[in-house]
């Protein structure tokens, strides 16, 4: 017996049948282009392996450029920002639809 049942004569029975279908042409197209997806898979993952650093911190990028680009200055030396009014803020409109009143 061969793969789960099947033996090698059916499995040489289904691939002659698959060649007359599609022709060793385009087998062959198929196979190169299927080796060629697949090599240039395996070249970006590589790729994107050699440019990410093991110790970067990958799930917030950005946060990490972030702190590194904060001026190094102390507080006390840093000119304070004049301190502005607020605003009043426009009413908002209520919902009264009666069902909140005792």
């Amino acid at each position: 017996m061969g793969f789960g049942g099947i033996s090698i004569w059916q499995l040489l029975i289904i691939l002659v049948i698959i060649v007359l279908l599609f022709g060793t042409k385009r087998l062959r197209n198929i196979g190169t282009d299927l080796g060629s997806a697949i090599r240039g898979f395996r070249s970006s993952i590589k790729d994107n392996e050699a440019e990410t650093p093991v110790d970067a911190d990958a799930t917030f990028p950005e946060a990490r450029k972030e702190v590194t680009a904060a001026p190094t200055t102390p507080a006390s030396t840093a000119p304070a920002a004049p301190a502005q009014p607020v605003a009043p803020s426009a009413p908002t409109a209520t919902n009264n639809t009666g069902s909140d009143k005792h």
